[in-house]
């Protein structure tokens, strides 16, 4: 090969590579579409959070939040992992609807709750990493630390696993923006050996998330800890999951409306419907399991004091009604009441898991209420991290086949 072909080669990669970083744009036209309101704010909460994080590393937890030995779970965790694995359900929830039980009408929204289930789990590890007093040591579960009984252990693993498993579920997404045709078949070839491991290892480390908690039957509330709680951490991560894709799906089709095709968007209405049954059945489900823990361990006498109060503002408040706004819409066949439903539920699911983390986890120490609120450095964290999270994800819809389709790869795609 003579200089001149090298020379060309490397000019058309450099032309290919800036057209799948720039969308098609010149340089100067791709940085005066990035000076919009939201980019502005982003960036403002970058440079006032990045710093604090970089404090949290160089002094330690102390500096950004009062966890303690009493108090474990602190927002980072108590928000980003315990809130945030149940609403990354997404992948393995749409994985199995499509490739297992054949609803192929849901294709335009499996490989965004793929990716929403991808980015959700990988973000949970960011989580962890920041809380974890030595997060150099975030493999000793998996190799060095509990052994094979221990919960940790299981979810150590499984989350690992899964992140790996989601990521090959995505890639054949990858691989279309990328052109790459003969890796993107093989990438194909396993996806329902993917979904499969999914399903397993989903299944198994969203209960372990509430087995955690079974260890400490004499520190959280009675009305919150039950035999069941692994149940209940499924049970509610599968509307959750449903719920969050229909989030998902309308604020890109709200606000990345150009990067979608109208196969995307002319079924989403009607797909939002179907979830939206799909959800208010397992919100009843869940409402049933959690009244039936109540009666097993016969705590009905609590339901008078204020954590019962505050127990049915949490399953009344944020699962009955967010339910029965999801039916209305249902029946009325008004996606947009769905999706108010939506959102509605989602902020039910965060508070539960910020309730069993936080707020009823050694309720009956002295300096509980103090310990709830949370120092605004550990707030501002979880706010730099979900505005990085909102920005990459909107960076990979943006580019890849994820609300649209390829044309060239649309007659092999499943």
């Amino acid at each position: 090969m003579n200089h001149n072909e090298t020379l060309e080669r490397s000019q058309n990669f450099r032309s290919w590579l800036m057209d799948k970083l720039l969308i098609g744009m010149s340089w100067p036209e791709y940085m005066r579409s990035l000076v919009t309101p939201f980019n502005i704010v982003a960036a403002t909460i970058l440079v006032i959070g990045l710093p604090i994080i970089a404090l949290r590393f160089l002094h330690g937890l102390v500096e950004v939040t009062h966890a303690s030995n009493d108090y474990p779970w602190g927002l980072l965790l108590g928000w980003g992992l315990f809130g945030g694995v149940p609403l990354s359900a997404t992948g393995f929830v749409m994985a199995t609807a499509y490739y297992i039980f054949g609803f192929k009408e849901y294709k335009p929204l499996v490989r965004l709750g793929v990716l929403t289930g991808f980015m959700g789990y990988f973000f949970a590890v960011v989580y962890l990493l920041i809380d974890l007093g030595r997060p150099w040591r975030i493999y000793y579960p998996m190799f060095v630390g509990f052994g094979t009984a221990s919960v940790l252990f299981l979810v150590a693993w499984h989350v690992a696993t899964y992140l790996t498993v989601q990521f090959l579920e995505f890639s054949p997404a990858i691989l279309e923006w990328l052109r790459s045709r003969r890796v993107r078949r093989w990438a194909t070839m396993i996806t329902i050996a993917m979904t499969i491991a999914g399903i397993i290892l989903s299944t198994l480390h969203q209960s372990a998330l509430g087995a955690l908690f079974l260890l400490a039957p004499g520190k959280l509330h009675p009305l919150w800890y039950s035999s069941y709680i692994p149940h209940f951490f499924l049970a509610s991560s599968i509307y959750a999951a449903l719920v969050m894709v229909i989030a998902v799906s309308a604020l890109c089709a709200r606000f990345l409306r150009h990067r979608a095709d109208s196969y995307f968007l002319d079924s989403l209405d009607r797909l939002t419907i179907g979830l939206g049954k799909g959800a208010a059945i397992g919100m009843y489900v869940y409402l049933a399991l959690k009244l039936i823990g109540v009666a097993h361990d016969d705590n009905w006498a609590l339901l008078s004091t204020g954590y019962g109060q505050w127990f049915l503002v949490e399953i009344l408040g944020f699962v009955l009604v967010p339910a029965l706004i999801i039916t209305w819409g249902v029946k009325l066949g008004k996606p947009a009441i769905v999706r108010v439903g939506a959102f509605y539920s989602i902020v039910g699911i965060l508070v539960n898991r910020l309730n069993v983390a936080i707020v009823a986890f050694n309720w009956k120490l002295p300096e509980h209420l103090h310990h709830i609120i949370p120092p605004w450095k550990e707030a501002m964290i979880v706010l730099t991290v979900t505005t990085i999270h909102i920005l990459i994800f909107r960076w990979i819809v943006s580019r890849m086949p994820v609300i649209r389709q390829e044309p060239e790869f649309e007659e092999e795609s499943h």
